[in-house]
């Protein structure tokens, strides 16, 4: 059983795969009363955050394949290190369009997508043998 079938290469999984992220909070300070300005908060809001590269990956795999079976293969194929995998089915639709012949009826594919969040500093560079 191949458990990866192919990866999705879209604008929006390459924006993902190449994403910032903020991690931590904001820490607000409480000024004493009478010492604020006009205009000015209550709190005064400090940004001790820091940011993160998150690389993200979508393929789509059989639809039999476990979280773990998915791991396991994206990590011998691409020899990477995987953090998270999330994952979503999608159910076939039908579709029917009128041709010469009449009203024909059909369906798409059923399929499962996986989202691949890798280690940070691993990457996936899908146009290295074009």
């Amino acid at each position: 059983m191949e458990i990866i079938e192919k990866p999705i290469v879209t604008e929006k999984f390459t924006a993902l795969a190449s994403r910032t992220v903020r991690t931590g909070k904001k820490t607000y300070i409480k000024r004493e009363k009478g010492t604020r300005k006009k205009g000015e908060h209550r709190t005064i809001a400090t940004d001790t955050r820091s940011t993160r590269n998150i690389a993200q990956f979508a393929f789509i795999v059989n639809p039999n394949a476990n979280k773990i079976q998915i791991k396991q293969a994206v990590e011998e194929a691409y020899g990477v290190t995987v953090v998270a995998v999330n994952t979503m089915k999608y159910a076939g639709k039908t579709k029917a369009r009128m041709t010469k012949a009449g009203y024909i009826v059909g369906k798409t594919k059923t399929y499962k997508k996986a989202i691949v969040t890798l280690k940070e500093g691993d990457n996936i560079d899908f146009y290295s043998n074009i």
